[in-house]
């Protein structure tokens, strides 16, 4: 069933649960990722970014998003992640999306707080909620990441700047930069929790954390308890995707159809998911 972006973290502010925010771009991640939510009986958000549309166009695989979680027992919002133009998030509410995110992290601060009210204004006659992000987390989520893997200091958000930002543009969740990266770490993550702490008593709005992949359950734990309450995976995800189907073919290296190697890649992402979610709906 869909159930809104702000009952999903009021569910995980109550319990002191990370809700995960799944990127699914193929048919196998979003199966998979539904059918670890019901197995564990969670809340969880499945996404498709902007950048993934070359992959599966969000006419295609966003209106499987939705029909998949509007007939599942588990509950899931469906929401646009990194949208870098009002244009895609009107295609991911067109479809059926309650929720979405824009990204104008890259652009000059004023330019980004009038797009992200006009994406507000475009949710509210949706009945959707927007995130929105500020500050700026090194690489990205299509798996062509530029940068050193490293979270770079001289991008984290700023508190005062955060709350500013907030109360301009009535975003109900913020994406912050705390030294977390897109795409793989190169390097030991050195995340500010003192920063996270700040950020949500500055802004009174739930924190997101972008970049989620490969930190350590303690990582994970420790964020959440300073007030991270929505955590975007990808990366790891589909890398589990692609090794499963690699281990697959080399077991079977007569294989000459596809459909059991999708079986083995939906089955890996199963395995890494279930991890994930042990970690992040874990009573505190």
């Amino acid at each position: 069933m869909l159930i809104s972006l702000k009952e999903a973290l009021a569910y995980g502010e109550e319990n002191g649960y990370g809700i995960a925010a799944v990127n699914t771009p193929t048919f196998e991640m979003l199966t998979a990722a539904i059918s670890v939510a019901e197995r564990f009986d969670i809340p969880m958000i499945l996404a498709h970014a902007e950048v993934h549309d070359p992959v599966n166009s969000v006419e295609s695989i966003g209106a499987a998003m939705v029909a998949l979680a509007t007939r599942s027992s588990a509950k899931f919002v469906v929401h646009i992640d990194h949208g870098e133009n009002i244009e895609f998030i009107k295609r991911g509410f067109e479809v059926g999306f309650n929720s979405a995110m824009f990204d104008g992290s890259r652009l000059p601060y004023e330019e980004n707080v009038r797009i992200t009210k006009e994406a507000v204004a475009l949710a509210k006659e949706h009945g959707a909620h927007i995130e929105a992000e500020l500050g700026v987390m090194p690489g990205r989520e299509d798996g062509k990441d530029s940068s050193e893997g490293v979270g770079d200091r001289t991008l984290y958000t700023d508190p005062a700047l955060a709350a500013d930002f907030v109360e301009k543009t009535g975003v109900d969740a913020l994406a912050c930069s705390f030294g977390t990266v897109h795409g793989l770490y190169k390097a030991e993550p050195k995340l500010d929790y003192d920063l996270i702490v700040q950020l949500r008593e500055a802004t009174g709005v739930p924190i997101v954390m972008h970049g989620g992949s490969g930190l350590s359950h303690e990582e994970y734990r420790e964020c959440i308890t300073r007030g991270v309450q929505k955590i975007n995976y990808y990366t790891y995800a589909d890398k589990a995707a692609l090794q499963g189907s690699q281990a697959f073919l080399a077991s079977n290296p007569e294989t000459y159809v596809m459909a059991p190697v999708t079986v083995a890649a939906r089955e890996a992402v199963e395995q890494d998911l279930a991890q994930l979610v042990t970690c992040l709906y874990q009573k505190a």
